[in-house]
């Protein structure tokens, strides 16, 4: 059983939430509510909490601000946010998981059943740390990604990356310092994240940067 707290200041959100929990996700049980950052932090402190649904816009203080008021991370997140383009572009970044609102059952349960498959807050420091490093950027500045792998999790920064091949239902990174990295993602997934940073794909196993052209020539004639 997955313990769950929701951290949200609207009343009837956290109760829709803890509803749409109990018909649909029977294998997670809500412990506690918070209405704003300070209970927020009370309560995960008392409940230890394997998961945390949080509001990112709250009186009194963000979601955003609550995580960086803990050292250690020990518990998994889902963000409840209303459309916030450059918060959801620095949450997928970070390898962390949302919702919009107002929330669908289909989007709940997959997004508990991602949470669920971890059941591993080892590397939940390092996501968040990426996090609040990104949003904190000036949105001109290339933000660090998280790139997770079946071992283990890399956090590199965009401005790294030159090249990206598909290898079925995962994607090779290609770094400037030569070395690669196969992560369990799609290349279409990745594309989504990486467009907007000049990444071209002219084939639909390739993506890159312009200037990597010759490299692309040079692997497409192999």
């Amino acid at each position: 059983m997955i313990k769950a707290i929701i951290v949200e200041d609207e009343k009837r959100s956290r109760e829709t939430l803890a509803g749409l929990l109990k018909l649909y996700c029977k294998n997670v049980s809500v412990i506690a509510e918070a209405e704003g950052m300070k209970s927020g932090i009370e309560i995960i402190n008392i409940h230890k909490p394997d998961l945390v649904f949080l509001d990112i816009q709250m009186p009194g203080g963000s979601g955003f601000n609550l995580l960086e008021s803990f050292e250690e991370i020990n518990f998994d997140v889902i963000f409840t946010t209303a459309y916030d383009q450059f918060a959801i572009k620095a949450i997928k970044f970070s390898a962390l998981d949302y919702l919009l609102k107002p929330i669908f059952p289909d989007d709940l349960v997959k997004a508990v059943k991602k949470a669920e498959e971890k059941r591993n807050v080892s590397h939940a420091r390092q996501s968040v740390d990426v996090l609040l490093e990104n949003i904190k950027k000036p949105e001109s500045e290339p933000p660090k990604i998280v790139l997770s792998t079946s071992e283990r999790i890399d956090v590199v920064s965009v401005k790294d990356i030159i090249r990206c091949e598909s290898d079925n239902y995962y994607t090779v990174f290609y770094f400037t310092d030569g070395t690669k990295l196969m992560i369990s993602k799609t290349l279409k997934e990745n594309e989504e994240l990486l467009s907007e940073y000049n990444f071209i794909r002219p084939h639909k196993s390739h993506f890159f940067l312009p200037d990597q052209f010759d490299q692309y020539c040079h692997v497409r004639r192999e």
